[in-house]
């Protein structure tokens, strides 16, 4: 059974948020709109010591201090800034875990590309001086992904929360789901694609993790809802890695739904933990 909330969720981001991505121009626009702030809120401040660090140039923000860590990677489509949802989801895993949270503010497009996101992950990981876990969420869940690819001694497990595993979005399924997803459209999400690639090929696996190598991975979880665009290449990596992904499809849910304010989301965050847990011990 599907929430009200989660109907009425879909319902809002159907009206306000489809028109960044409906058409191929919207996304244009959507790539070159002004950023916003990135600085994790005062009320996370309140709540947590908060330490920040530049690496590469790029703003890493760590939330806690404990002998096991987290980094967590946000999502946005590659070109729209950390928001509120993100370091909602942050404290909540630093709270049920009791392990420190890196945050790399990753550079976004137009002006950044994927190659230096990947090598700014890459060095935090490396520079913790020890194993960690990977969250993601959406285009933060592919990153996820990649950086497990680039490291994979180095990470103890990783959870992509409806990622996006492909930016050609050529997977045949898509057709079946891209009316039902409220949210996401490929024409929009096009050009943003293009203007991450930094001039490689869309399917280089180095940007789109599931062209990479699936091998030697270390264990995978993957949380995505039936009315999402990302559904198709999911269930693709789910067919790829077998036992070595934790797979979870919630029936009517919409992109990312474990940060929304839906009742669904309540369980989502739970196998969140429950994985990081059972992984990272």
């Amino acid at each position: 059974m599907v929430s009200w909330q989660m109907n009425g969720v879909a319902h809002v981001m159907r009206l306000v948020y489809r028109r960044k991505f409906v058409t191929e121009a919207a996304g244009i626009r959507t790539l070159r709109r002004p950023k916003g702030p990135s600085a994790p809120p005062k009320s996370l401040r309140r709540r947590w010591n908060v330490t920040s660090s530049r690496v590469q140039g790029f703003d890493v923000h760590r939330i806690g201090k404990a002998e096991r860590a987290i980094v967590y990677l946000h999502g946005g489509a590659y070109t729209s800034e950390i928001v509120s949802q993100h370091w909602s989801l942050v404290d909540h895993l630093a709270a049920r875990t009791g392990f420190e949270v890196h945050v790399p503010i990753y550079g976004l497009s137009p002006k950044h590309h994927g190659l230096e996101a990947l090598a700014l992950v890459t060095e935090v990981v490396r520079g913790l001086g020890k194993p960690c876990y990977l969250v993601g969420d959406s285009a933060g869940g592919g990153l996820a992904m990649l950086a497990a690819q680039q490291e994979p001694d180095l990470i103890s497990g990783f959870t992509m929360i409806a990622p996006w595993l492909d930016l050609t979005m050529s997977n045949p399924g898509i057709d079946e789901i891209e009316p039902h997803d409220p949210w996401l459209c490929r024409a929009g999400l096009r050009p943003i694609a293009d203007a991450w690639t930094g001039g490689l090929a869309l399917d280089d696996p180095r940007l789109s993790p599931i062209h990479g190598d699936l091998g030697g991975l270390p264990p995978a979880q993957i949380l995505v809802g039936t009315r999402d665009i990302t559904l198709p290449d999911c269930r693709l990596l789910r067919s790829k890695l077998g036992a070595n992904l934790t797979y979870h499809e919630q029936e009517g849910a919409i992109h990312v739904y474990p940060l929304l304010p839906v009742p669904e989301a309540k369980a989502g965050r739970r196998a969140v933990v429950e994985h990081i847990r059972a992984t990272a011990a």
